[in-house]
Formats: C-alpha cells, structure tokens, sequence
C-alpha cells in the first residue's frame, strides 16, 4: 500500500532520477546475490525500503517466528547490500508496534528500547527493531534514516482477513454485513483500546519529499496524525460513512494487544510533515477504492 502510495507520488517530480520498483519475481529479498547484483547493476544512489511481511493481530500471533525470521532476513540482506554498495541515501520504515507495550504516551523516539515490546507482534517488532538499530549504526557515515510510521490505512489496503489491519477489516465487515442485511457485526476485543491511524498519501507525499534530504533530519522521527481514536470510535465511523445502522457486538475473549499507541510527532512537525488528510475524509477515499477495486476479496 505504502509503496504504491509512495510511486504515485514521485508522479510529480522525480527531478533527474529513475524510479525503480521491482515486484518479488524481479528481485527477492531473500536473496542476498540477486539484491546486491541488482543495486549495482542499476547504480541505485536511494533506497525507499517499505518490503515488510506485515499482517493483522491474528496473523502476528499466528506466525510469530516468520514475522521475526522473515523481516529480519529481507531487512539484513538489503541492508548489507546497500551498505557495501554505499547507497548514500537509505530510508527505512519501521513501525509504532516497536514501542514497549506499558508506556507513557504520546510515545517518544527515546522510549524505543525502554521495555518489552507486545506479546501479540512481537516477532514483528523484534525485527524492526534490528533493522531501526542497523540503520542508525550505518548512519553515523552515510545519510540512513528511520521513520517509525504509525498503522496506516488508505487505497490499496489488504482486505483479506487473515493479513489485514483494523480500518480494512472494519470496511470489509461492515460492507458483508450491509450486503446481507445482517443486523450486528462482530467486533474483536471490547472495543475500548485505541489506535492512531494516518492516511497513507499524506505519509507518501512525505517521503518523497524526504528522500533526497535525508542529512538534513534526525537519526529516527515518529510520523503520525497525531490523533487516536477507540477500536469502537472507528467501527462507529465506518459505519456511518456506509450509513450502516447494526449493532456493533463486542467479542471481549478476542486479543486487542495494547491499550494506546499514540506517537508524539512533534519532531517531524519540526521537520515539514504536515498531515492533511482527516480520519472521516480518508475513510471517504478509502471506503471508495474498496468498493472499486477490492470487493469480493477472500
């Protein structure tokens, strides 16, 4: 989702450079060879580096060892790749689930570390955090950074509901549960605990605009709306923007991993991020490309 947010974006200007963006059948990542063969074929001088195996709470939980086997190995391979190739600018993408789960929020770049990361991604967060730590040692030389993302949501969304995220699974709930004229839909968990959700064009317009300042911004920045909403706030949201009126049901045996994970942005604030895109309008938009291009997904 974010990749492909990110290459409309570049649609604007890409000044004097080439945009590559190779899909897993032109270039694995888990191949060392193949990515360090590709990098210095192609001179790439920048590096967007979004690949990730992400997923939903269920499939965290589900598949703890591939979330951290997995992203550490995709991450460690380009990473050294580039490192040998001096890639001058290398952007990675790394993630509020990294955050210890009992901490003061709005959480605070300095508090990565400060405790154990949630139990229910906590492969997932593992891995971010080597990679985080591996771009901030290669940093100290060349222009390698980190933008801890807050969970996303927007068109090209996953809608399966094994790998999909709280917004998309809302969407696709609520829209069954419209279609088949059912009277309530199942929400996991209580509904209480709250999630910030940011609108990926916004984080894309960002970083395309970052990429090639990237001495010019601190070693880690959080990037956020800087607002969160409760679990039950957002199925009311969707809700309504379908003009859904069924019961939401809470399912309070479910998992619902930390309470808030609310990230402070200021210092990215202080450097050009400006969100645009309110939670009601992006819902809109994103509701839109579900109904054009993702419904009937499995």
């Amino acid at each position: 989702m974010l990749g492909r947010a990110i290459l409309n974006a570049f649609k604007e200007s890409t000044g004097d450079h080439v945009i590559y963006s190779p899909p897993r059948s032109d270039l694995d990542l888990l191949d060392l060879k193949s990515v360090s063969h590709y990098l210095a074929k192609n001179q790439i001088d920048s590096i967007i580096h979004c690949a990730a195996l992400v997923g939903g709470i269920q499939a965290n939980i589900a598949n703890p060892f591939e979330y951290l086997n997995t992203n550490i190995r995709l991450d460690s391979n380009l990473m050294r790749a580039a490192h040998e190739e001096r890639v001058t600018n290398f952007l990675y993408v790394a993630s509020s689930c990294m955050y210890p789960s009992n901490t003061t929020q709005p959480m605070k770049e300095s508090q990565i570390l400060t405790g154990e990361p949630e139990k229910t991604n906590e492969g997932y967060a593992l891995a971010k955090i080597v990679g985080t730590k591996t771009v901030e040692i290669v940093g100290e030389e060349l222009n390698w950074r980190t933008l801890i993302l807050s969970n996303m949501y927007g068109p090209g969304d996953k809608y399966n509901y094994a790998e999909s995220h709280l917004i998309a699974a809302i969407i696709k709930k609520v829209t069954e549960a419209k279609s088949n004229n059912s009277h309530y839909i199942q929400m996991w968990g209580t509904g209480a605990v709250r999630r910030e959700f940011t609108y990926v064009d916004d984080v894309a317009d960002y970083i395309s605009k970052l990429i090639f300042n990237l001495d010019k911004i601190p070693q880690i920045m959080n990037v956020g709306i800087g607002v969160d909403y409760s679990v039950r706030e957002y199925y009311e949201l969707v809700s309504k923007t379908l003009s859904y009126v069924g019961e939401i049901r809470s399912d309070s045996s479910k998992p619902e991993g930390m309470f808030s994970k609310l990230m402070d942005s200021s210092i990215a604030v202080q450097n050009g991020w400006i969100p645009t895109t309110d939670i009601r309008s992006g819902l809109k938009a994103t509701i839109e490309d579900f109904m054009m291009n993702h419904q009937g997904t499995k």
